[in-house]
Order: C-alpha cells, then structure tokens, then sequence
C-alpha cells in the first residue's frame, strides 16, 4: 500500500492512481470518521478562555454582593418605575439597553436629580395651545396721507405683508407699518399704491 501510494519524482502520480484512476483509502481517512481531533494551540486557548471568563464573572459578582450587602430594605430606588418616590432628593439614571449587564456599579456622573412632573402621572394629557391674543390698532393720527412702501414678514409661523402709511398732518417720523386690513379706508389707497407699483414696472 505504501508503494501505490507514493509519487512518483518524474510523473507526479501514484501508481495507484496511474494504473487504477485513484488513491486507495488510508487507515487514517477510517479514523477521522468516528475520532475528533483538536490542535494542541487550540485546546491551550480554550482553557486559557475558560479561565479568563470564570475570573471576569467573579470580579463582577463580589460588587454585586457587597452592594446587595450594602443596601436595605429601607431604601427607594426610582430607577425605572413611574410612581414616584417616597424620600427626598431622588435620582434618575437613564441606562443603556446592554450596560446592567456588563458591570453592576453605575457611575455617578449618570445620576440626575428626579422631579416628578404632570407628564409622568398623565402622560396622555396634552398641554392646550393658547392662541396669540389679537391686538386691535388703534390709531388716532388722522386720516391716510398715503402708502409709501411694502414689506413682507413671517408672523405666528405666517407670512404677511404690511404696508408702511404716512398720515396727513404728519411727518414722516410718525410713518408706521400696519398691515392692509389695519389700515383707516385703505382700500383706495391700496388699490393707487398697486396701481403705481404697476406703473412703474411697466417703465421699466
């Protein structure tokens, strides 16, 4: 069998597989059906693993227990519940989903003091928006001279245009922006400060 299974220096080929068309099997392909074999490296990193894990797992057991040993009974810890608490200067700590299961002691940097707000105790309440309180303009400067200019601006999240009004008797220090329907019978002159805006487009 040793002699079919050797190459041959000049060919590269068994002679089995020159004279048959393949190797016959060896005792050892028999063998690694039924016999698993781990490398020697392998086998040294599975126990030097094992033992790392098992010193991991101790090192974070010993302050699990001394802070179990440390804390009564008497405490409240408002940590995740809602219902409040029953002594003063309660603190919230905001976690991530996989750090309880890394390490039991929780820095003291993610402690925030609790306050215990509406929200919490009706969370389904909404505030009621109160609507921006209209201001009537009052204007006792005499009846509109004219229209000098106009401007658009975003009021209560709305654009809107206003319209820069001087009044008669009056100088152009007391000119004022008021918006179109602000205006004292600013209809007429509305439509000759559009007409003149028109005017002078078409000049142009």
């Amino acid at each position: 069998m040793a002699s079919n299974t050797i190459q041959h220096i000049t060919t590269g080929k068994t002679p089995a597989l020159a004279e048959k068309g393949g190797n016959p099997l060896l005792p050892l392909h028999h063998l690694k059906k039924n016999i698993l074999t781990i490398h020697r490296t392998a086998k040294d990193f599975h126990e030097m693993w094992k033992r790392a894990c098992d010193t991991a797992s101790k090192f974070i057991a010993e302050p699990k227990g001394y802070i179990s040993s440390r804390c009564g009974t008497n405490h409240t810890w408002n940590l995740a519940s809602k219902k409040g608490t029953k002594w003063k200067n309660a603190v919230e700590v905001k976690l991530t989903e996989e750090f309880p299961t890394k390490h039991g002691v929780v820095p003291v940097s993610l402690f925030k003091l609790y306050f215990q707000t509406e929200e919490d105790n009706f969370p389904s309440r909404k505030k009621n928006l109160t609507p921006p309180e209209i201001v009537e303009v009052e204007d006792s400067r005499g009846p509109v001279k004219k229209i000098i200019r106009a401007r658009k601006i975003r009021l209560d999240h709305r654009d809107q245009r206003q319209y820069l009004v001087r009044f008669k008797s009056q100088t152009a220090d007391k000119d004022k922006w008021l918006a179109g329907d602000s205006i004292p019978d600013g209809n007429p002159h509305l439509r000759r400060f559009r007409a003149s805006k028109r005017t002078e487009k078409s000049c142009q």
